[in-house]
């Protein structure tokens, strides 16, 4: 009787197995990427600094370090998995997929930000000394802001949210961006301004692309700018045109919104002086809306927590500070273009 237990245990395990294989090295390698994301950004986080003996060499040995970890552990993996395989081949696929998920999740958490920014800052320095100048320029205008105001102004958005958000998913840009931009230009009162600006984005001049991408959508309809839809659409067209010219960068792409076609618009300022990105333009922007990407960032950021938590978070008070910079700034880490 045993013996036919055996034989038909041999029979189950005996099936194709080399998709839990495949799985399972897949989860592996993740798991081992991951757990070395992690501890890379908090050794960067733990040894940031210039110093040679107290920053540099205890960083250079303690990666070392993490290399013979995983060594280890593939090694000590290898050694009990013909002991998980022999009840399952399942097994170590489950485990191995298990670790994976839950390393993921650490990752994605808000306490792993801080060594993940740190890493950041490794591998690629300019671009994120950039990203972080702008955004803590943004929570100072966040705390600066009036958040009572900025809550009635929300409540009042959403009657617009639906042709917001469609607009955006239909042009494949940050819809929180996008919100904060109709806070910044209109505060969702649509109106006609005397510089010509007209509806909720108070569109003047979008380029002839975005007009074009707008009326392809409409059928051929002319967009009409006090249609909120329309003008919506308007806006999310025209801000999908300067990101792709400004190849995501968040700044510069909302400088380029600002300032419109007129003159060859951004491209042209920025080919005239030789800038590229958002330090080189710098010294050129005293007669431009350089405060423009940080308005609509700020506005940005208090819509999301407004829609995250339906409060806004006095930034000044208690840790509310270190909680906003978890949640981040809208825009800023490669979410601009869908």
């Amino acid at each position: 009787m045993v013996a036919v237990r055996r034989r038909r245990r041999r029979a189950r395990n005996a099936g194709p197995t080399w998709p839990w294989v495949s799985l399972e090295v897949a989860a592996l390698a993740a798991a081992l990427m991951i757990a070395g994301l992690l501890a890379l950004g908090l050794l960067a986080d733990r040894f940031r600094g210039g110093g040679l003996w107290t920053n540099l060499v205890p960083f250079t040995a303690a990666a070392l370090l993490l290399g013979a970890a995983a060594t280890l552990f593939a090694r000590g993996w290898l050694a009990v998995r013909p002991q998980l395989a022999r009840r399952s081949p399942v097994v170590p696929a489950v485990l191995a997929a298990t670790l994976a998920l839950g390393l993921l999740a650490l990752a994605a958490s808000p306490r792993s930000g801080g060594g993940i920014a740190a890493l950041r800052l490794i591998t690629d320095a300019p671009a994120e000394a950039q990203r972080n100048a702008i955004e803590h320029q943004v929570y100072a205008a966040y705390r600066r802001g009036n958040l009572s105001a900025l809550a009635r102004m929300f409540e009042r958005a959403r009657l617009y949210e639906p042709a917001v958000e469609a607009a955006a998913t239909t042009f494949r840009v940050s819809p929180e961006v996008l919100m904060g931009i109709a806070a910044t230009e209109s505060s969702f009162y649509p109106r006609d301004s005397q510089d010509g600006g007209r509806g909720l984005f108070q569109i003047t001049a979008p380029p002839a692309g975005a007009v074009a991408a707008v009326r392809n959508r409409l059928d051929g309809e002319k967009p009409d700018p006090l249609n909120q839809r329309h003008n919506a659409l308007l806006g999310a067209a025209t801000l999908r045109i300067y990101v792709e010219q400004m190849r995501g960068d968040p700044f510069l792409a909302l400088l380029a919104y600002n300032i419109g076609p007129r003159n060859g618009g951004l491209v042209s300022i920025m080919r005239q002086y030789g800038a590229t990105d958002f330090v080189t333009i710098q010294p050129y922007l005293k007669d431009l809306p350089r405060d423009y990407p940080i308005r609509v960032l700020s506005a940005a950021l208090a819509y999301r927590l407004w829609k995250r938590d339906g409060t806004l978070l006095p930034y000044q008070d208690g840790d509310n500070a270190r909680r906003v910079q978890a949640i981040g700034v809208p825009g800023m880490r490669g979410d601009l273009a869908g």
